[in-house]
């Protein structure tokens, strides 16, 4: 019998596939889950995969390196897709298919398997990052395989051969959770005039229901990398987690939006991200009196690709390690600190400092008498810059009014 890895939650696709596989496809199933900080469902993962006909079921802690390898950067690099997404589903994909073609090569499996719909951007996401890594490794996606064509049939399927289900009545959606974030789409969310479900939200507090009282927090970078938190050195999990938990206390980090998918389809989206919320702002705070203007706005040209690089699935891709190259570059500068005020769902920068990398200087900028810079300097400046602008208005050869 052929072997094949399954990247496997113990949600309802997962457990029908892992069935499938081996009832309709006659594999051998290891099933390899992730733990990228969606809780409590990794042990339960483990468990599930066994009664449901795993010959192997392995959980792999990847937070830290989650965290450190993938989350940092896209930190430094100011990552944002489409203005508002702080990319922690696609994020995560490329670390659980590196542990994929990581799990096929430990237990002499020929193929992975994933639970990805061939509507959705996570097919591609897992796939290109298993080709990057493995060119041989083979995919089998049972989504583009099966006859089953929608959840409905699945959860018929799961009726029929035992199978516990998480989806119900009462959780009509599907939910992705990470140590970055929680997403959720599919079900009473497709309709994007729908609000989302009143208690849907797992990582945050409801605005109108977060303490009335503001709470502020220091956070430190150094190297454009979140080290610290009120003074206390974390590590990357530790840090990303804290800051979940204190945000999400104060309803930070809620989006809901419509974006558009790399197969070139719109889907509603909706998405909780505390901590990285409020690391994004702190880090454009230290970066705004750390980082030169033109770098600045030149990693700002850049970032929106960077962004797509990462949604689309091309982390393993040339291009975009040769942009993380530049994104870290510019970084090294960029240490500091930031200070936030959280409250009712906003985080708002209320001071940043640093002591031996800043570009501000106070004697250059004071309205008071005194200072370093002379006024009369700008004439010059504005005259040669307004020059083309006079040409313009003159409309003829060496005529400037």
């Amino acid at each position: 019998m052929s072997r094949v890895v399954l990247a496997y939650s113990g949600g309802l696709d997962t457990s029908v596939i892992l069935k499938w596989l081996i009832e309709e496809r006659g594999y051998e199933v290891v099933c390899y889950t992730a733990d990228v900080g969606q809780g409590e469902e990794v042990e339960e993962a483990v468990a599930k995969a066994y009664a449901t006909g795993a010959v192997e079921a392995v959980a792999e802690d990847l937070r830290e390196e989650f965290v450190e390898e993938y989350v940092w950067p896209a930190i430094r690099a100011n990552a944002v897709y489409e203005n508002y997404y702080l990319l922690g589903t696609s994020l995560a994909r490329p670390v659980i298919a590196k542990g994929l073609v990581r799990a096929a090569e430990e237990y002499g499996a020929q193929a992975i398997s994933h639970g990805a719909t061939g509507k959705g951007n996570d097919q591609v996401r897992f796939e290109l990052s298993a080709y990057a890594l493995n060119p041989d490794i083979r995919v089998v996606a049972p989504w583009r395989e099966w006859s089953m064509r929608g959840r409905a049939d699945l959860v018929a399927y799961a009726d029929k051969h035992d199978i516990p289900i998480p989806v119900t009545p009462e959780k009509p959606y599907s939910t992705d959770a990470n140590l970055l974030h929680i997403s959720y789409e599919g079900g009473v969310l497709e309709d994007p005039w729908v609000a989302p479900p009143a208690g849907i939200f797992q990582m945050t507090r409801d605005p109108e229901a977060a303490p009335d009282q503001a709470q502020e927090v220091v956070i430190a970078f150094e190297g454009g990398t979140p080290v610290a938190v009120d003074g206390v050195r974390m590590s990357p999990a530790e840090m990303l987690g804290h800051c979940n938990r204190i945000a999400g206390a104060h309803g930070i980090g809620r989006v809901d939006l419509v974006e558009n998918r790399y197969v070139g389809m719109k889907n509603r989206g909706v998405y909780e991200t505390p901590g990285g919320t409020l690391l994004h702002h702190a880090h454009r705070a230290v970066e705004s009196i750390t980082l030169d203007r033109e770098l600045a706005h030149l990693r700002d040209q850049l970032m929106p690709r960077y962004a797509e690089m990462v949604y689309n699935g091309f982390w393993f891709a040339p291009e975009r390690e040769a942009v993380q190259r530049f994104m870290d570059e510019i970084q090294a500068d960029v240490t500091g600190e930031a200070r936030l005020r959280m409250y009712k769902g906003n985080a708002t920068v209320t001071g940043r400092r640093s002591d031996s990398h800043t570009l501000y200087d106070q004697e250059t900028v004071t309205f008071e008498e005194g200072g370093t810079y002379d006024q009369s300097d700008a004439t010059g400046f504005i005259r040669l810059n307004a020059l083309r602008l006079r040409l313009q208005a003159g409309r003829g050869p060496g005529v400037i009014p």
